[in-house]
């Protein structure tokens, strides 16, 4: 079945990359550049249908995540698509759902295979696909279909940025294959966060797939209007002339004339009708918010300028009292002219365009759409907005029940489902057996824990504190490494919100170095710095709790190389590694370093994590859930089987170490 799709580039400005063009789809035909309502379930929120027509808007945006959700791919099947369950006749835009499920960082586990979330309407887990996602879309019969991304924050360090670059890639070619022989047309989605060769060779690899068009992905989450402008900039010359540009969740009106300019095609963003809820919308002379003071006895529609129906027909006054007294009616009059303010603007934009007066149009209009209201101007007050404590890239995050601390580099959280110290216990100090250990009376030497990822002191303070609670035989010495210490210092500094520090040890660590026990029988080591210079420098471990951050963020920590030389460094000597990674890729890199591997306790959302062993350290476990030849069927299956960080020389030596370990029976 072909593709029921056409692109066709009319006119392009002269002194700028600003484009006019045309899209026929199977259900219509539209004009670009082009923005798209945001119709979240299915209904672009307070407003009927008729509303849109009347506007001239001639296609929407649904969201495959909360589609699939609620009502699920089955009703749609039953209705034949979401036209006849909406009764729309235009065309339908879906996204894949991977901007949602970046927005619920305690909720949700990525790996290869896919995203799994917990839903919030029922607390089921799903798993969520490329596959799934593109199945979600067959079934809701849009028109246009998006591939599954990863999306990360933009301010992204690089190794995470170019980690979820290339699984967007890979996710792509499986979301292509998925679409099989759909009509529907297919747009792939450049990454890369604001990393200029990122961004070039994220495009290099998703143009290479025959996609019916191309999304600009990754911005509008965290940077600023200059940066998002550049990055803009930078990827649209990247992709095919005689194909769509879509540049996903952008954003206010200055936003829109901005791209354009920079060569956009298409836009899709909840501004519009979320703003009309708060009364705040766009005019010709700058942004109002009817909520104000000044509005209450004003006579004026709300744009002279404007021919929509509210304000054809009602005052600021009278909107004014709907927004101020909670009535629907005014945030749907207010949404009515938003949604044709935005709808008129690229209008204008492509009379401009085609025209030849593009430039002019643009130097204009720039000068007015990001102002408020130019009739009655704000004065703005000072206020004072609660600012969560912070040390250097760290910053606390409350929870109801418990703090944390979050990496604002990176958006990760530690420890960011459980309670922390219920964590620590159940996934490092329990499977470890470390009470036990410490009560054991046959062997007089240290029990040596390596905590790798002191971060906060969650898991190492919830071993010192096991320790004091029984009448420990055998001396223990913990060795934290950890390359920036501020997480520590910000919890001291706060430690009302942190019971786990309301101890001596973790301030004499921080100035000494080192903090001893009174009795002599605890020994806390830190060792700032690099961890893979130091690891060789210290005592041999017979427990680690591996506790850096993902494979995402710290990416060198989940190599195949990694793996490989700590468990040379270990040679025979009995270890326990654990960590509340799951990942197939993590635990194909440690098989295939020569650890015997065993799935661990579930935490959060992960039904399980992953425990490490070298072969002398079986029998001090013998309760560990080996890996059986079941997941190695899985795992010859899986799209991950290669270990992070496996060159193409080294995957097929590493697989054929994994089909003939041990473990298996082979």
């Amino acid at each position: 079945m072909s593709v029921d799709f056409k692109f066709t580039l009319e006119a392009a400005a002269e002194g700028s990359m600003a484009r006019a063009g045309r899209i026929k789809t199977r259900h219509t035909e539209f004009e670009t550049p082009v923005f798209m309502p945001v119709g979240t379930h299915a209904t672009v929120r307070a407003h009927p249908l008729d509303n849109l027509t009347n506007i001239g808007f001639k296609i929407i945006l649904g969201n495959t995540y909360h589609l699939f959700i609620r009502p699920g791919a089955q009703l749609f099947r039953e209705f034949g698509d979401i036209h006849n369950f909406m009764q729309w006749n235009g065309s339908v835009l879906t996204d894949s759902g991977g901007f949602q499920i970046f927005s619920l960082p305690n909720h949700r586990e990525m790996t290869e295979e896919g995203a799994r979330f917990r839903s919030y309407l029922d607390g089921k887990y799903h798993l969520f696909t490329p596959e799934v996602s593109i199945d979600m879309q067959r079934a809701i019969g849009s028109d246009i279909m998006m591939v599954l991304d990863q999306c990360i924050p933009s301010k992204s360090d690089e190794a995470t940025a170019r980690a979820a670059m290339e699984l967007t890639f890979r996710w792509a070619r499986r979301s292509l294959e998925a679409r099989a022989d759909s009509w529907q047309a297919l747009f792939g989605i450049v990454q890369g966060a604001l990393f200029p060769n990122l961004r070039k060779e994220s495009a290099s690899q998703i143009t290479s797939l025959p996609f019916e068009g191309y999304a600009i992905g990754g911005l509008a989450v965290g940077e600023g209007k200059d940066e998002r402008e550049l990055c803009t900039e930078l990827t649209t010359p990247l992709l095919p002339k005689d194909k769509p540009r879509y540049l996903m969740g952008v954003g206010t009106p200055i936003d829109l004339l901005e791209a354009v300019h920079r060569g956009v095609d298409m836009f899709d963003c909840i501004l519009p009708t979320a703003l009309a809820f708060q009364g705040v919308t766009f005019t010709s002379k700058g942004k109002v918010c009817l909520r104000r003071g000044t509005y209450k006895f004003s006579k004026e529609p709300l744009d002279s300028n404007c021919d929509c129906p509210t304000c054809k027909r009602y005052s600021r006054a009278y909107l004014h009292h709907l927004i101020k007294t909670n009535e629907p009616l005014g945030t749907q009059l207010v949404g009515i002219h938003s949604l044709t303010f935005y709808h008129k603007l690229m209008r204008e934009i492509r009379e401009a365009i085609i025209s030849g007066n593009f430039i002019n149009y643009y130097q204009e209009k720039r000068q007015i759409l990001d102002l408020d209201d130019l009739e009655n101007p704000i004065t703005k007050p000072k206020v004072n907005i609660f600012q969560p404590p912070t040390l250097g890239k760290f910053e606390i995050v409350y929870g109801e029940d418990f703090a944390t601390i979050r990496d604002t580099n990176v958006s990760e959280t530690m420890h960011s489902v459980n309670n922390p110290l219920e964590e620590s216990k159940n996934l490092y100090t329990g499977q470890s057996k470390l009470k036990e250990r410490l009560l054991a009376d046959d062997n007089s030497s240290p029990l040596v824990v390596w905590d790798v990822g002191l971060g906060a002191a969650f898991n190492a303070m919830t071993a010192i504190k096991e320790a004091e609670s029984i009448e420990q035989k055998r001396p223990l010495h913990i060795i934290s490494f950890e390359n920036d210490t501020n997480a520590l210092r910000l919890v001291l500094k706060n430690s009302n919100r942190f019971p786990h520090v309301f101890h001596k040890a973790p301030a004499i660590l921080l100035s000494s170095g080192e903090w001893l026990s009174p009795n002599g029988l605890i020994r806390w080591t830190l060792k700032e710095g690099d961890y893979f210079e130091y690891f060789k420098t210290v005592p041999k471990p017979d427990i680690i709790f591996y506790d850096p951050f993902s494979a995402n963020t710290d990416t060198h920590f989940w190599t195949s190389n990694a793996f490989s030389s700590l468990r040379e460094f270990l040679g025979e000597h009995p270890t326990i590694l654990l960590t509340y990674s799951a990942s197939t890729a993590v635990r194909a890199g440690l098989l295939s370093a020569g650890f015997f591997v065993a799935a661990g306790n579930g935490s959060g959302p992960k039904k399980d994590t992953t425990v490490a062993l070298t072969k002398a350290a079986i029998p001090l476990y013998p309760e560990s859930r080996l890996l059986d030849k079941d997941w190695l069927g899985r795992w010859q299956r899986s799209d991950a089987r290669a270990p992070l960080g496996g060159t193409p020389e080294l995957i097929e030596r590493i697989e054929d170490l994994i089909l003939k370990h041990p473990q298996f029976g082979v």
